[in-house]
């Protein structure tokens, strides 16, 4: 039978630090980091809601995928894994399916054999402008009742707050790493 939920199983207090205090009503609100998880949910549901009715054949994955490749065409496998966050064996399977769709074409590098490079083909444009379309769609639902100048602050807000978050995780990376090699 399971303890209580007050009940503390024996050795826990060494990191939980003695008595636990509870918090104040105010430190349980919702930050700023669950408040961004909510409404990158919404959004990806009105997204994928528009996509459908659209009739697109394409996932919000594989729309963000078109529009990476879009800015940079020739962006290779790797690099287009580490944006989206997935697992490189993800990435050939959603590409697998945007080549049969013939969204997709995948290229030698032209100086390096491993690294496989990605780019449009023709028929993948009209689906990125609709895409982009639906994106305006959406983003117009989200920001309604917001001005221009607060759209702009929260973009930059957006934008300073992924740059914090990025130079730390640089920073932390880089301290790990200066640890291993001090280890070996």
């Amino acid at each position: 039978m399971a303890p209580p939920n007050d009940a503390m199983p024996p050795g826990r207090d060494d990191w939980l630090g003695g008595e636990p205090e509870r918090p104040s009503a105010a430190a349980l609100q919702p930050g700023v980091g669950h408040r961004l998880h909510a409404v990158a949910r919404l959004i990806r549901r009105r997204f994928e809601r528009r996509v459908r009715q659209a009739g697109l054949p394409i996932t919000r994955l594989q729309a963000s995928l078109l529009i990476r490749i879009a800015r940079n065409p020739g962006l290779s496998q790797t690099a287009a894994a580490t944006e989206l966050d997935i697992e490189p064996i993800a990435l050939v399977r959603m590409l697998d399916r945007l080549h049969e769709e013939g969204f997709v074409e995948r290229r030698a590098h032209p100086t390096d054999r491993r690294v496989r490079t990605l780019w449009l083909t023709r028929l993948a444009w009209p689906v990125v402008q609709r895409i982009l379309e639906i994106n305006a769609v959406v983003r117009e639902e989200a920001c309604a009742g917001l001005s221009l100048a607060a759209r702009e602050v929260l973009m930059d807000a957006l934008d300073h707050m992924k740059n914090n978050l990025a130079a730390a995780e640089a920073a932390e990376a880089a301290g790990d790493s200066d640890v291993s090699a001090a280890a070996k």
